[in-house]
């Protein structure tokens, strides 16, 4: 009897620009696989996390709608990608098929897969849920993995993004300390990207970041697609 074919579950595919990061601008497909170990206070896409949604895809099916988009650079998102199996398999047939491939994940889980870019966000403790959740301390004590971290650079081409809210507190301690248990980051690789689903609270927030990225030479990222489009799913 055949094994059954392996599936991901897909909150959304779309394809619009990259609203973050090093490829900030460039036309994208986003493939958004449902499905997360955490459970950060702030996250805007809980249809992923939260409260996990979407129809099962096989891997082929997947990269026919990435070669149906007709864009060559294609982001593998989440939830958090980087815990299914079937990922590997997906990223190995996209880079067969010339596709520029970018990963964002937390760096909480460590997989051997096809990427031009592995986009890491490690957590803060401005991450934690409300208390009354059920899911504060277990998000807390998986929000970190340094083992996990350190090998994700070592092996893949990397962006480190934190999303802060300089409004609500100094994260830059715990920046620090994050960053002085890896080995060797190269300070245009560290990105500082406001929290925040609106164009007026980004653009307050990332004018209070420009200071200390011009201080640490870090990178400011915005989040374009909400400033074009809003907080929609789609986009």
């Amino acid at each position: 009897m055949p094994e059954p074919t392996p599936k991901l579950r897909i909150a959304e595919t779309f394809a619009s620009i990259q609203g973050e990061g090093i490829y900030v601008g460039v036309p994208s497909t986003f493939i958004r696989v449902s499905g997360c170990n955490l459970r950060c206070g702030w996250c805007d896409t809980p249809y992923a996390s939260w409260n996990p949604e979407g129809e099962f895809f096989t891997v082929e099916e997947l990269a026919d709608k990435a070669t149906d988009f007709g864009v060559g650079h294609v982001v593998v998102t989440g939830g958090e990608p980087m815990l299914f199996e079937p990922v590997e398999a997906l990223t190995r047939l996209l880079a067969r098929r010339g596709h520029t491939i970018t990963i964002e994940t937390a760096g909480t889980v460590y997989r051997e897969v096809d990427c031009d870019l592995m986009s890491i966000s490690p957590k803060l403790q401005n991450s934690l849920p409300p208390a009354d959740s059920g899911w504060r301390d277990r998000h807390d004590r998986a929000r970190l993995d340094i083992d996990v971290l350190r090998r994700l650079i070592r092996t893949y081409p990397y962006q480190l993004k934190f999303v802060l809210d300089p409004e609500a507190g100094d994260d830059v301690s715990e920046i620090d300390s994050i960053l002085s248990r890896l080995p060797d980051v190269q300070p245009q690789r560290v990105l500082l990207m406001p929290e925040g689903t609106d164009s007026e609270t980004l653009l307050r927030r990332s004018r209070l970041l420009v200071g200390l990225c011009m201080a640490r030479n870090w990178r400011l990222t915005p989040r374009m697609h909400v400033d074009l489009f809003g907080n929609t799913k789609g986009t």
